[in-house]
Protein backbone atom coordinates (compact mmCIF):
# COMPACT_ATOMS: atom_id res chain seq x y z
CA UNK A 1 0.00 0.00 0.00
CA UNK A 2 1.33 3.72 -0.58
CA UNK A 3 0.24 6.34 0.79
CA UNK A 4 0.87 10.02 -0.50
CA UNK A 5 1.45 13.78 0.87
CA UNK A 6 1.01 16.71 -0.63
CA UNK A 7 3.69 19.12 1.35
CA UNK A 8 4.20 22.62 0.72
CA UNK A 9 8.35 24.13 0.86
CA UNK A 10 8.39 26.41 3.35
CA UNK A 11 11.33 27.44 3.47
CA UNK A 12 15.44 26.43 2.90
CA UNK A 13 17.76 27.10 5.45
CA UNK A 14 21.67 26.77 5.60
CA UNK A 15 22.71 24.26 7.65
CA UNK A 16 26.32 25.33 9.59
CA UNK A 17 28.05 22.20 8.51
CA UNK A 18 26.90 23.11 4.69
CA UNK A 19 24.39 21.94 2.61
CA UNK A 20 20.42 23.15 3.09
CA UNK A 21 17.75 22.26 5.32
CA UNK A 22 14.33 21.84 2.74
CA UNK A 23 11.66 22.46 5.26
CA UNK A 24 8.01 20.88 4.05
CA UNK A 25 4.64 20.84 5.56
CA UNK A 26 1.59 19.35 4.62
CA UNK A 27 -1.00 21.00 2.57
CA UNK A 28 -4.71 21.59 3.13
CA UNK A 29 -6.87 23.74 0.92
CA UNK A 30 -10.40 23.28 1.93
CA UNK A 31 -11.06 25.18 -1.81
CA UNK A 32 -9.84 22.31 -3.77
CA UNK A 33 -11.62 19.31 -3.84
CA UNK A 34 -8.95 16.50 -4.07
CA UNK A 35 -7.90 17.72 -1.02
CA UNK A 36 -11.13 17.87 0.98
CA UNK A 37 -11.82 14.09 -0.33
CA UNK A 38 -8.04 12.99 0.69
CA UNK A 39 -7.64 15.06 3.95
CA UNK A 40 -9.02 11.95 5.94
CA UNK A 41 -6.68 9.18 4.24
CA UNK A 42 -3.31 11.35 3.73
CA UNK A 43 -0.64 12.29 6.21
CA UNK A 44 -0.48 15.58 8.44
CA UNK A 45 2.74 16.66 9.60
CA UNK A 46 6.14 18.32 8.14
CA UNK A 47 9.27 16.73 6.64
CA UNK A 48 12.88 18.20 7.01
CA UNK A 49 15.73 16.81 5.01
CA UNK A 50 19.21 17.68 4.68
CA UNK A 51 20.41 18.64 0.65
CA UNK A 52 24.01 18.89 0.14
CA UNK A 53 23.26 18.57 -3.76
CA UNK A 54 23.43 22.06 -5.39
CA UNK A 55 21.64 21.18 -8.19
CA UNK A 56 18.69 19.65 -6.05
CA UNK A 57 18.04 22.91 -4.32
CA UNK A 58 18.08 24.92 -7.48
CA UNK A 59 14.60 22.80 -8.25
CA UNK A 60 13.06 23.58 -5.39
CA UNK A 61 10.96 26.98 -5.24
CA UNK A 62 10.05 27.85 -1.68
CA UNK A 63 5.73 27.86 -1.77
CA UNK A 64 5.45 25.16 -4.67
CA UNK A 65 3.49 22.30 -3.18
CA UNK A 66 5.26 18.77 -3.76
CA UNK A 67 3.85 15.26 -3.49
CA UNK A 68 5.52 12.40 -1.44
CA UNK A 69 5.20 8.77 -2.07
CA UNK A 70 5.34 6.53 1.01
CA UNK A 71 6.14 2.75 -0.05
CA UNK A 72 7.55 -0.20 1.15
CA UNK A 73 11.19 -0.83 1.20
CA UNK A 74 12.00 -4.20 0.47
Amino acid sequence: MAVRAKMNLMGIVPNTWGGFQALFQCEYDAANPDDVKFCKATPNGDARFSIDNPAAIEQLVIGKKYYFDITPAE
